[in-house]
C-alpha cells in the first residue's frame, strides 16, 4: 500500500493494473489482501491510503478485480461505503452496493462496472487516525457477516501494526542520522549511546514482528549500524540470537530485562550470553560486549 503521503505529491495520471506492484511502498499489501480473501471466503479484495489531510482516499491495491474500473479511484471522505469508514474509524458492510440507501451513490458507475454487490471495509487506524481502508467483496448480493468483518478487522489490526513498527524503525533512523551528523563535528561520545540504544530498540522491534521480511530488513539495519563483522579464525560467528542478547547486555539490560524485551525466558538468555562468551573467549559482560563490538557484532 502506498504511504499516506503518497496522496499529497500524487503521480499524475500513472496509476497500475489492478494486481500489478507499484515501486516504492511502505507496507507489502498484497498479503493483506491475501489474507483478507482466505479469512472470508471472498473473492475480490482491494484497498487504498487516506490523503494527508484526511479528505479523501485513493484505491490502489487490488486482488481478484476483472476490470480497471475501481483503480486509482479517489473517494471522499463522508462519500460512499469507504468514505464512511473514514469518518467514523468504524467497519461498515453493505449488502447490495447500488441498492444501499445508507451510503451515497457517487461512485455506483465504477462499483458496478466492476460487478460488486456485497462489500465490506474496515479502517487502518493508528494514533486514531485512519490511514487506510481495506475492502472486500463479492459480485452476488449476500450480506457479509460479522465473523467475516472480524476477520477483516484483524487482517486490519496487523497492517496497523507493520505501520507502527514502519515508524518506530524511521524515527530511529533519523535519530542515528542524527547521531552520524554530529561525530562528524568531533562530538560522537554521546551520540555513540544513541546509537547503540536504537540498536538494541531495533532488535527488540524485530521480535515483535510477525512479517519475515520485514524482519529481516530490521536484521539487515541492524547489521549496518555494527559495522562489517571481522570474526578471527579462532572465533565461531555468533548467532542472531546471541547478539541479540549482546545487544541488550550492552545498554544495561540485566538478564531478566533482556528476557522480557526478547520474550525469552531468563535462564534462555543466560545460555546465549555463556554461549557468547565460549565462541569469544570472554569471562565477564563488560569484557563479552567489549570484544563483540572489536569483532562488528554490535557497535
Amino acid at each position: 500500500m502506498s504511504h499516506p503521503a503518497d496522496l499529497c505529491h500524487p503521480r499524475s495520471g500513472v496509476h497500475p493494473h489492478p494486481g500489478s506492484r507499484h515501486a516504492g511502498k511502505v507496507l507489502e499489501t498484497d498479503a493483506a489482501l491475501g489474507r483478507i480473501r482466505r479469512a472470508t471466503g471472498l473473492p475480490v479484495a482491494f484497498g487504498g491510503s487516506v490523503a494527508c489531510d484526511g479528505r479523501a482516499l485513493r484505491l490502489t491495491e487490488f486482488a481478484g478485480t476483472m476490470t480497471p474500473a475501481l483503480n486509482g479511484l479517489v473517494v471522499s471522505t463522508g462519500n460512499g461505503l469507504g468514505g464512511r469508514v473514514v469518518s467514523t474509524a468504524r467497519p461498515a458492510r453493505v449488502e447490495d452496493y447500488a441498492a444501499d440507501p445508507r451510503i451515497s451513490h457517487e461512485y455506483d458507475a465504477p462499483v458496478t462496472a466492476e460487478g460488486l454487490r456485497a462489500i465490506a471495509a474496515v479502517p487502518v487506524a493508528l494514533g486514531g487516525s485512519v490511514l487506510a481502508v481495506l475492502y472486500a467483496g463479492t459480485r452476488e448480493p449476500l450480506t457479509v457477516g460479522t465473523r467475516a468483518l472480524e476477520a477483516m478487522g484483524q487482517v486490519a489490526a496487523r497492517v496497523a501494526t507493520e505501520l507502527t513498527v514502519r515508524r518506530e524503525v524511521q524515527r530511529r533512523l533519523t535519530e542515528l542520522e542524527t547521531a552520524a551528523a554530529r561525530s562528524r563535528t568531533g562530538h560522537a561520545a554521546p551520540e555513540w549511546e544513541d546509537v547503540r540504544q536504537a540498536h538494541a530498540d531495533l532488535r527488540t522491534i524485530a521480535q515483535e514482528i510477525t512479517d519475515p521480511a520485514l524482519r529481516t530488513r530490521l536484521r539487515q539495519i541492524c547489521a549496518l549500524l555494527s559495522g562489517p563483522t571481522t570474526v578471527p579464525p579462532s572465533v565461531v560467528a555468533l548467532s542472531v540470537r546471541e547478539v541479540d542478547v549482546l545487544a541488550m547486555v550492552a545498554v544495561g539490560c540485566t538478564n531478566a530485562e533482556a528476557a522480557r524485551r526478547l520474550g525469552l525466558l531468563p535462564e534462555t538468555v543466560k545460555s546465549y550470553l555463556r554461549n557468547a562468551m565460549r565462541k569469544l573467549g570472554t569471562h565477564g559482560r563488560i569484557e563479552t560486549v567489549a570484544t563483540a563490538r572489536r569483532h562488528g557484532f554490535l557497535p
